[in-house]
C-alpha cells in the first residue's frame, strides 16, 4: 500500500450568489490550480456553506437556464430545494438527499428553495459538483436520478461513524448512483475519536471537502471546516481522523483525458461542439420549460 500524499489545502474563497438562492463558495475551478484539467473528471465544485435564508412566500433559487455535456450532483445537506427539468426530470431535493442529472445532449433546467421551506426559511447548505462526460457520452439523452438518503448504502464503522455511499464504493460496498466512468462520492460521517481509511486507485484525481468539523489527514495533515483538501495522484491510500463530529465529501475519479472546451453551462470537446451547442439552444432542441 503507497499513500495519497496532500497536495494542497484550499481555504474557500469569497462567498457569490449564484441566482439569488445559493450562496456559494467556487473551489473548481479556482485560482488555486484547482482547473478542469487538474481535476478531471470534476469541472466544477460549488459549496453552499452554512447560510441562513430568511422566510418568503417567493421561494429563492435560479430560473430556467441550459446544460449539455456534463453531470450535475447536488448534495443537500441542510435545506430543501425543488426543481425540473424540459426532459421530464424533477422533484425536492431533501435533507440528505442527492439529485444526480444528466444533463449530456441538453436540459433546460430551473432550481429554487422549496416551497414550503421558503416560507419558513432556515439555515441552508449544499454542494454542487459537475461531472463532465466521456466525448462519447455527451449527446447521449439526458436522465435523471434522485436518490434519497435511505437509499445510500451506510458502511458502518463501530465507533469510529460510518461512510455514506452515493457512487462508486468503499470496502467492496456499492452506492446506488449509476456513473459513465469511474466516480466515488461519498459522505464520511465521524464521530469524534473516529478515523477512516480509504483507497482509491492511482492516477484518480481525489479530493475532500469538510462539512463539518476539522479533521487531520494522513495523522498529520489538519483541515479545517469549509476547506478543501487535494491529494496527489500518486498512491492509493489515505486517513481521516477527527476529534469531533464531523462530515466529510470525498470525491475520487478516473480522469478522462480528453479535450475539455467549457463555454458557460456548455462543457464540450471543441470550440465546434459549443457552436453547435448554442445553437440548438437557440432554435428550441433543448425543450421547453416555464420559469
Amino acid at each position: 500500500m503507497s499513500t495519497k500524499k496532500v497536495e494542497l489545502i484550499a481555504a474557500p474563497k469569497p462567498a457569490h450568489f449564484v441566482g439569488d438562492g445559493f450562496r456559494v463558495h467556487n473551489f473548481i475551478p479556482s485560482g488555486y490550480h484547482l482547473d478542469m484539467k487538474r481535476m478531471d473528471p470534476f469541472i466544477m465544485l460549488d459549496y453552499n456553506s452554512k447560510f441562513h435564508f430568511s422566510g418568503t412566500d417567493t421561494p429563492r433559487g435560479v430560473g430556467v437556464h441550459p446544460h449539455r455535456g456534463f453531470e450535475t450532483v447536488t448534495i443537500a445537506y441542510q435545506g430543501r430545494v425543488e426543481h425540473g427539468d424540459s426532459s421530464g426530470g424533477g422533484g425536492i431535493i431533501g435533507q440528505g438527499d442527492v439529485q444526480w442529472m444528466t444533463a449530456a445532449s441538453g436540459v433546460l433546467h430551473k432550481e429554487f428553495h422549496e416551497t414550503e421551506w421558503a416560507k419558513e426559511g432556515g439555515i441552508f447548505q449544499m454542494v454542487q459538483l459537475w461531472v463532465n462526460l466521456p466525448a462519447k457520452d455527451k449527446m447521449s439523452p439526458p436522465k435523471y436520478q434522485a436518490i434519497k438518503n435511505s437509499e445510500m448504502k451506510n458502511v458502518d464503522l463501530g465507533e469510529n461513524g460510518f461512510i455514506e455511499v452515493i457512487a462508486g464504493e468503499f470496502n467492496g460496498e456499492k452506492g446506488p448512483a449509476t456513473t459513465f466512468s469511474p466516480v466515488n462520492l461519498m459522505n464520511a460521517k465521524l464521530k469524534s475519536g473516529g478515523k477512516a481509511i480509504f483507497s482509491f486507485p492511482e492516477g484518480f484525481t481525489t479530493a475532500a471537502l469538510v462539512i463539518e468539523g476539522k479533521i487531520i489527514v494522513n495523522e498529520k495533515e489538519k483541515v479545517p471546516t469549509d476547506h478543501l483538501v487535494l491529494f496527489g495522484n500518486e498512491g492509493e491510500d489515505f486517513t481521516i481522523e477527527t476529534s469531533e463530529d464531523s462530515i466529510v465529501l470525498v470525491i475520487s475519479g478516473k480522469p478522462l483525458n480528453e479535450p475539455i472546451y467549457p463555454h458557460g453551462p456548455f462543457v464540450m470537446n471543441t470550440r465546434e461542439e459549443i457552436i453547435q451547442a448554442f445553437n440548438d439552444y437557440n432554435t428550441g432542441k433543448f425543450g421547453y420549460l416555464e420559469d
